[in-house]
């Protein structure tokens, strides 16, 4: 069975992070991702949002390089760009630009309009500015970034997977195509919805490592163990909370509330001087087969020989680079096999062939810059 994006045609500009993923993404179950490349890209085998995609490097900065990505773009359903707002359409290549068919999805992270549209940002900037890294701090110290996975990847490509997959629902009905804007600074709020919610009802506090789901509870927070390694622990709900206690050897009885904030930090001290007296592997014996929800903090080269994980072959190696499988998994549609990628520009020949350009047409693009 062919992935369920078979047959969908995508072309994805060249750029970096959330853009490139959301390309992988789509790739992956199964759509044709043809990249314009960079005349200057260069190979990188270990970059695996190529995965799936073929590549054709133009020159555009030239009148022949643009009518050939128009080309290209006029027989595709999608477009995928990561630029600042304006540079596409200085290029010849925005919206109006191109056929009414078109999705057309755009990745920034400050999004089209707005005072901060043309200024630059990264993912902690766009945590910061939406609120969101306050609630990763602790009371002490100032918030640590959490990689680049909340804004970049959860904020930006997610949502832009999302808005082109909604878009294509609605060509469907109307036939017509329109612009995804997808930005980094939306997207993040949007995943909020359940602390909005807490700090609503009062549940949650504005000061950072005084709640849940920040470290400030001694039932969701990581310890260090005997060996330096540290464990996991979210036994949030009560039955939960009660199988950690139970693993710990502790008696409910002689312990504060749960919930009792005034009693975290004593909580949290106990907790801490437990787990610290055994190596990481030994809490792990403990607590397996129990619903405690408690998990080594495991390195990226453990988690991908752990045995849940092998089981599912959730990561893959492909000529030696480990990495995710395609996700999520379908009872019918088989998403694509995960390869190395190709170099920029190695399928242009192919491409161009594929639109209706003839070898010596072919030929004189490249011998005059604007294929390469």
């Amino acid at each position: 069975m062919p992935g369920p994006l078979d047959g969908l045609n995508v072309v994805e500009i060249a750029g970096l992070g959330p853009a490139p993923l959301a390309g992988q993404l789509l790739a992956d179950m199964g759509a044709e991702v043809i990249v314009i490349d960079r005349a200057s890209a260069r190979q990188d085998s270990s970059d695996i949002n190529r995965r799936g995609k073929r590549s054709i490097a133009l020159n555009l900065k030239s009148a022949a390089g643009i009518a050939v990505a128009r080309d290209l773009i006029a027989r595709a359903d999608i477009l995928i760009e990561g630029f600042r707002p304006g540079v596409m359409e200085r290029l010849g290549l925005g919206p109006d630009d191109l056929p009414d068919k078109l999705i057309y999805g755009r990745m920034t992270g400050w999004g089209q309009d707005g005072p901060l549209a043309q200024t630059a940002g990264h993912d902690l900037t766009y945590l910061a500015q939406t609120g969101v890294l306050s609630l990763m701090g602790t009371a002490d110290a100032p918030p640590k970034p959490p990689l680049n996975l909340v804004a970049d990847y959860g904020g930006g490509s997610m949502f832009l997977v999302f808005g082109i997959l909604s878009a294509v629902i609605a060509r469907g009905r109307t036939g017509k195509g329109q612009v995804v804007d997808a930005a980094m600074i939306d997207g993040v709020p949007a995943m909020m919805g359940l602390l909005h919610g807490f700090m609503a009802n009062g549940f949650w506090s504005d000061r950072p490592g005084t709640n849940w789901l920040d470290g400030g509870a001694p039932f969701y927070r990581c310890y260090r163990c005997a060996d330096g390694r540290d464990i996991a622990v979210a036994a949030l709900e009560p039955q939960f909370y009660a199988a950690l206690l139970k693993g710990l050897d502790l008696d409910a009885a002689s312990l504060p509330d749960q919930n009792d904030r005034t009693q975290w930090g004593a909580l949290t001290k106990v907790f801490a001087e437990l787990f610290a007296s055994r190596p990481r592997d030994a809490w792990v014996g403990i607590f397996a087969g129990t619903d405690a929800c408690v998990a080594p903090v495991l390195s990226m080269t453990e988690a991908a020989r752990d045995p849940h994980l092998a089981a599912r072959s959730t990561y893959v190696a492909v000529d030696g680079v480990v990495q995710a499988a395609p996700a999520p998994r379908f009872s019918r549609s088989v998403p694509r096999v995960p390869a190395e990628p190709g170099a920029p520009g190695a399928d242009g020949h192919a491409i161009l062939s594929e639109l209706g350009y003839d070898a010596a047409r072919i030929d004189d693009l490249q011998r005059e810059g604007h294929l390469t």
